[in-house]
């Protein structure tokens, strides 16, 4: 998407891929609008601008002038402020269903009188006059929306589906109203005035089941969105001095200090001041088993808490939420065109005027080349090719896909920011890891104790702890962590003594007691040479190597290193299982970024390139032709990750790296880059069953409507039928849009 300021509007009236085209190319026409994307399934329009532009107004205006409602802005927050449209909507929609359908079976029985002896006392003649009578509302009424769609159209010179569907109902209508009151200029024709009121009725009813099952579907493909929303708390315990009172959530403030008990849902994000508790995170995550949480940690809104009491500082309230902030990025995938959807909206520009061409044709063939002309049948066939072509399916197979995709992703913690990446992450060719915080936990952990003759791993670890136990070094605290796990007691050090950048010193027992690197060793004058061969070795695989000394003799080493998370390897694997390239960039030296890909499997290693040069990088392999995935964690990441194809930040990475990203993943679980993938396999996979069948239909169905099958076989497609085939082709598309769901849940790396 373009750079600039960006609103999301929402637009009401919007019927087809030509209402879509036609409000963007309004909207682009308001001074200072550098980009607008409108989708139908949602209502939305994303419309990007520069700071001085013509403004809100100026946009209510235009839309309205073409003919659309103006549902206005939707601010950032997380209700969905066009709920209340599509409900109204979708009332109207059901109550005009049911009076058609009756409607339609009144007509269909005066129509076929013949056929049901009950009604052969009336007269044709005062049939046919209370068919004139109850086909008007059902053209008109029932079907108020197709007319005055094709009037909107028709006020901006062009055309659309309900022009299709407005042109096809009154033809088949005028046309019997005509055999209805003028029989003899039929007759005198040579032909038989036959009417077709029922077709008139039953084509305006059938096209609105399928608007009926359509809007019922758009509700369904952002269910997982709206289960989001409706997982914010309502209100919060806000400790003031003294006091306890709860209040509204959208009245707590940053910087307040809020008490979560068990069993809440946390209303803020915030970091912990007091107490800790598991928290069940998997609204958020999607990870199932609940993690601790203790001062210092981030809580984030309407994650559960479980057992125990503590008190937060609010650090994100309202729209800066990580909810929220979810939210949005959803609804922005879900209003974002796919390329695929671009190709559609093109082929619709011109689909509706080459179906008038067709139908005109059509008209012109039947009435003046059979040995016999009937206008009748040549009308009907003219009906007919404008029903069945009606390009609803066209328009709502990109979106409807885009939709359930993009909200499976964010039920499984993939946040996709636009269809677009939606599309190109499949496409992938290579997949370019950060190492540290990326495919490593970002934290040194120790991996190796060497102990000499005379002593074990537990007396060396033990001196070493009770030295660093002063020290906030991060090798120091490594220590401390290990110590802590495996039970180590803590000796007492006195005269504690730092050296920056070497070691620390002090007297354990009152022994003279060391740690530190080799240059540290010698500079104490303690002798190291005979573990130089254990410490290079060490150092090879990419660790750092400290040595722990008593009274001037090294008593072992202990090596640390920056492990790799537990699922890396198996996430690499799984991309090479799809035949994708894997690297790894950092800044690490040479052999510490070879050590860890030798243990994952990577098979190329881009070292020592710095954090502005990142990106560089990213852009040297797309000038060989690679398709390339960025993936990070980190602010440094962040000009890569937005220079990639794909980018994808991972895990809590930071804001920077968030925003500068294409997809999101919540979980820190490397195995959700591969679960990207698939799913944008699938989804891509469903767009184009969708398309194949939008198009399929109008391929099969307009020639039979025109009547290329009549000559061999006799067959003809009266226009009731042609709206059964019409509303079914758009029936399908939104079912195999909503069949993505159960294709999602079948998955497997």
């Amino acid at each position: 998407m373009a750079k600039g300021e960006k609103i999301t509007i929402a637009v009401g009236g919007m019927t087809c891929a030509a209402c879509v085209r036609r409000v963007e190319n309004a909207i682009k026409e308001v001074n200072g609008v550098i980009e607008s994307n409108v989708n139908l399934a949602t209502g939305r329009a994303t419309v990007v601008h520069e700071t001085k532009w013509g403004g809100i107004k100026e946009l209510q205006k235009i839309i309205t002038e073409q003919g659309y409602e103006f549902l206005g802005e939707l601010k950032n927050n997380i209700a969905d402020p066009i709920e209340a449209s599509r409900i109204e909507e979708l009332r109207d929609l059901k109550t005009k269903v049911i009076c058609g359908a009756v409607l339609s079976v009144i007509i269909f029985l005066g129509s076929m009188q013949h056929w049901f002896g009950f009604l052969h006392f009336i007269p044709r003649q005062t049939m046919l006059l209370v068919m004139f009578v109850l086909t008007a509302p059902a053209v008109f009424w029932v079907g108020s929306r197709f007319f005055t769609g094709a009037y909107k159209a028709a006020l901006q010179k062009t055309s659309d589906m309900n022009t299709l569907v407005a042109v096809g109902a009154f033809s088949a209508y005028a046309y019997s109203a005509a055999a209805t009151f003028f029989p003899h200029f039929f007759m005198t024709a040579g032909v038989m005035p036959h009417v077709y009121y029922d077709g008139a009725a039953m084509i305006v009813t059938l096209i609105l089941v399928g608007r009926l099952l359509e809007a019922k579907a758009k509700g369904k493909t952002s269910t997982a969105i709206k289960k989001l929303m409706n997982l914010k708390p309502k209100t919060a315990h806000l400790i003031r001095p003294n006091e306890e009172i709860e209040v509204a959530v959208e009245e707590v403030l940053v910087d307040d200090i809020l008490l979560v008990k068990p069993g809440e849902r946390i209303p803020v994000d915030g970091i912990i001041v007091s107490g800790e508790s598991t928290i069940d995170e998997s609204m958020l995550t999607g990870e199932s088993i609940p993690v601790t949480k203790k001062t210092g940690q981030k809580v984030f809104a309407a994650t559960m808490n479980k057992t125990g009491s503590f008190t937060f500082r609010a650090t994100g309230v309202g729209a800066e939420t990580a909810l929220a902030q979810i939210i949005r990025l959803v609804e922005e995938a879900q209003g974002s065109k796919a390329p695929i959807q671009r190709l559609a909206d093109k082929v619709a520009s011109v689909f509706v005027p080459s179906v008038f061409f067709v139908a005109f044709v059509t008209f012109a063939v039947w009435y003046f080349l059979p040995a016999e002309s009937n206008f009748s049948r040549a009308l009907i066939n003219f009906v007919s090719v404008l029903v069945i072509a009606c390009p609803c399916a066209l328009g709502l197979a990109t979106p409807t896909a885009i939709m359930v995709g993009t909200g499976l992703g964010a039920q499984s913690g993939i946040l996709i920011k636009g269809g677009e990446a939606l599309e190109k992450i499949h496409k992938l060719s290579v997949v370019v890891f950060d190492k540290t915080g990326t495919l490593t936990k970002g934290e040194l952990s120790v991996t190796d104790i060497a102990a000499a003759n005379g002593f074990d791993e537990k007396q060396v670890l033990s001196y070493a702890a009770a030295l660093e136990k002063n020290s906030e070094h991060p090798l120091a605290q490594a220590i401390l962590q290990k110590a802590k796990a495996d039970g180590i007691t803590f000796l007492a050090a006195d005269k504690f003594t730092a050296v920056s950048g070497m070691g620390a010193k002090a007297f354990i027992e009152n022994k003279s007691c060391l740690a530190g690197n080799r240059f540290f060793m010698t500079s104490e004058d303690v002798f190291v040479n005979d573990w130089d061969a254990k410490a290079a070795n060490l150092a090879d695989e990419g660790k750092t190597v400290v040595y722990v000394a008593l009274e001037k003799t090294v008593i072992g080493l202990i090596a640390l290193a920056d492990t790799p998370k537990a699922s890396a390897k198996q996430a690499i694997e799984s991309l090479k299982g799809r035949g994708l390239k894997v690297a790894m960039i950092t800044g690490d030296n040479a052999g510490t970024a070879k050590a860890i890909a030798a243990q994952l499997g990577t098979e190329k290693v881009l070292a020592d390139v710095l954090p502005g040069n990142k990106a560089d990088e990213i852009r040297n392999l797309q000038a060989t032709g690679e398709v390339v995935a960025m993936v990070g964690d980190g602010i440094n990441d962040a000009p890569a990750l937005a220079a990639a194809d794909v980018g994808i930040a991972i895990g809590a990475g930071t804001d920077v790296a968030i925003e500068a990203s294409d997809i999101t993943l919540i979980r820190d679980d490397l195995l959700g880059v591969p679960e990207a993938i698939n799913l944008s396999e699938v989804t891509m996979r469903v767009i184009k069953q969708n398309l194949f069948w939008a198009f399929f239909y109008n391929v099969i169905g307009i020639p039979i409507a025109a009547g290329v099958l009549y000559p061999v076989f006799g067959i003809l497609l009266n226009p009731e039928f042609a709206a059964a085939a019409m509303a079914l082709s758009s029936f399908s598309v939104v079912s195999n849009s909503l069949r993505l769901r159960r294709v999602w849940e079948k998955r497997s790396l």
